[in-house]
């Protein structure tokens, strides 16, 4: 099997990768429609395929992981990728195929069952079971070290794309926030200068939920653990917490800005974050950027939005600094989550936002707006 014969069987055109048989479709292609053009859905799998091809050749690389399993209180964060891309495009009908001609190479979504999270919480039975279900033609033999999690294929999947693409930026859509440790890991084993910083109203520091390893909660822990503390992991906009800063950074060698801090003096804050990823001797950033960092009166359809939260003016000066001064090794939309719409003008409002960041973060990344 080639990369790209399994690449083409852990992901699925854009706005794909949700599991729907008759309800959704239409919405569905609708939106891949806009993306690739074409009428009908083997218009659309033959161009995806096409663009796979270019994987090799690719300056970066957008992959959506529509998967809210890892989410907490509410859900709907599955139809972020989905519902982003169709901004994107309803603001810019040409973003696609502009942002090909720049070598950002969109390879679709990673493929959900959507009641599974990670393979390490599955019985043999069970991935043998979705294994039949969802490689089907694929020989035994090839077939039993497919992965069958959202998790886990999305790790399989950008591990096969950075080493087709060595030094190919990352950008992904999520999903719940759990949806930020496979770009993560697979980074840090490609990037051994990688260090995040992420904004975020929460730590997501819990080593297990539940007893539960990966969730929404837990990816930033274990993130942390996997670059090996020593302030490489910088988190920013901070202000639904039990504990205060002390406590995370005295127990976890993180570094924090919280929300307070950064509304006070902006400029100042833009400051501390630069001069805390260079002070941890770090090469090159992952912006991991969960909407509930940015001020709920300007993101509101997500699972948790959080008042007194980081102005997006901010946040985009933020990607853009770091951009410039440390470089960008790649970053994330996440917890975005259009079903949950509180209050008037949303989720348009947040989709605005989420396609704003987006497009930064590829500019930051790739050196130049699309």
């Amino acid at each position: 099997m080639t990369p790209l014969d399994e690449l083409a069987l852990l992901l699925r055109p854009a706005a794909g990768g949700l599991y729907v048989v008759s309800t959704g479709r239409e919405e569905q292609l609708a939106v891949q429609r806009k993306i690739y053009g074409g009428g009908s859905e083997n218009d659309v799998a033959a161009r995806w395929r096409e663009a796979l091809a270019r994987a090799p050749s690719a300056r970066a690389f957008l992959l959506g992981i529509p998967s809210d399993v890892g989410a907490g209180f509410l859900r709907g964060a599955n139809m972020g990728p989905q519902a982003i891309r169709s901004r994107l495009v309803e603001e810019d009908p040409e973003f696609f195929s502009r942002a090909a001609a720049r070598g950002l190479v969109d390879v679709g979504d990673v493929f959900v069952v959507p009641q599974l999270l990670h393979d390490e919480m599955l019985s043999e039975a069970q991935k043998a079971a979705t294994r039949a279900a969802i490689y089907l033609g694929v020989p035994e033999s090839e077939r039993a070290r497919l992965p069958v999690s959202p998790l886990s294929m999305a790790e399989r999947a950008i591990e096969i794309l950075l080493r087709l693409s060595p030094g190919a930026r990352l950008l992904v859509l999520g999903g719940d926030h759990s949806c930020a440790w496979p770009p993560v890991k697979a980074l840090a084993a490609a990037r051994p200068g990688l260090g995040i910083v992420q904004i975020d109203a929460h730590t997501d520091l819990l080593e297990e939920r539940l007893g539960v390893r990966y969730c929404f909660g837990t990816w930033s822990y274990h993130a942390n653990e996997l670059l090996g503390r020593g302030g490489r992991l910088v988190q920013v906009g901070v202000r639904a917490s039990r504990r205060d800063r002390g406590h995370w950074e005295a127990s976890y060698g993180v570094r924090q800005l919280w929300a307070e801090e950064v509304r006070a003096d902006p400029a100042r804050a833009l400051e501390v974050v630069v001069a805390l990823v260079r002070q941890a001797g770090v090469e090159e950033v992952y912006f991991s950027n969960d909407i509930d960092g940015t001020d709920a009166g300007a993101a509101r359809a997500t699972g948790t939005p959080e008042p007194g939260g980081l102005d997006a003016d901010f946040v985009v000066e933020l990607i853009r600094r770091l951009g410039r001064e440390v470089g960008l090794a790649g970053g994330d939309v996440m917890e975005v989550a259009p079903p949950l719409a509180h209050g008037d003008g949303e989720p348009t409002r947040t989709l605005a936002l989420a396609a704003r960041y987006l497009r930064e973060t590829a500019a930051a990344a790739m050196g130049g707006a699309i």
